[in-house]
């Protein structure tokens, strides 16, 4: 499946494993993962060294920290992003309820085509 080819998408999730299936869902879909990234320091440290990704993929909680300032980074750039998270709609950031959120645990497929439509 290519449904992502040559897409840059960043990956911000704190959970090892999480972050590898991830990975192995966007790699499978044809993109190229940057990160992932399990602080909000290493994240906007990748933003600001990296090329702009296509998307990106936004765990809320990353091991009790907000990831909030990568959101707001995320936006204030014009990048498209999907927050993954087990709080559901309830829990997002202020200033991003038009995000599009995956409940945790979510489909990798279900992944791959949320973001999919954001790099349209």
């Amino acid at each position: 499946m290519s449904l992502l080819k040559g897409r840059r998408i960043l990956v911000v999730e704190d959970e090892a494993l999480v972050a590898m299936l991830v990975e192995d869902a966007l790699l499978d879909a044809g993109a190229t993962v940057l990160g992932p990234a399990a602080t909000v320091a290493e994240a906007l440290a990748l933003l600001e060294r990296e090329a702009p990704p296509d998307a990106a993929v936004l765990d809320l909680n990353l091991a009790g920290e907000t990831s909030t300032p990568v959101a707001d980074a995320l936006a204030a750039r014009g990048l498209p992003f999907v927050i993954a998270t087990g709080y559901g709609a309830s829990g997002l950031p202020p200033g991003h309820a038009e995000v599009p959120v995956l409940a945790k645990p979510y489909d990798p497929d279900e992944l791959t085509g949320v973001l999919g439509r954001l790099c349209r």
